[in-house]
């Protein structure tokens, strides 16, 4: 396990150390779960601007809009028959009546 030193400003200290104090734990702990937590959601964040950016791409790039069109219209029959299957209905029936309408 590696190491690290950190300074901490006194206020966020005390806060550390009441915190672990409790929570019964140390505040090495608190720290490593804080800074996991933190990675995480920095990870996801990036991951979510990547796919927004690929998104936006494929939203305004007009041969990748084709081919995202076709791919869908590809799988659209797939999709509708798992659909079915999920909602125990066999393949190709009609949907019942909804009850709400």
């Amino acid at each position: 396990m590696g190491t690290l030193t950190l300074r901490l400003p006194e206020k966020l200290d005390a806060r550390l150390s009441e915190f672990a104090k409790l929570e019964d734990t140390s505040r090495s702990e608190l720290a490593r779960t804080a800074l996991e937590k933190f990675l995480r959601e920095m990870e996801r964040e990036k991951f979510m601007a990547e796919m927004v950016e690929a998104a936006r791409f494929l939203a305004t790039n007009p041969e990748a809009r084709a081919e995202s069109i076709a791919i869908a219209e590809d799988f659209a029959a797939a999709d509708s028959e798992a659909l079915d299957l999920a909602e125990g209905r066999k393949p190709g029936d009609p949907e019942p009546e909804q009850w709400w309408k």
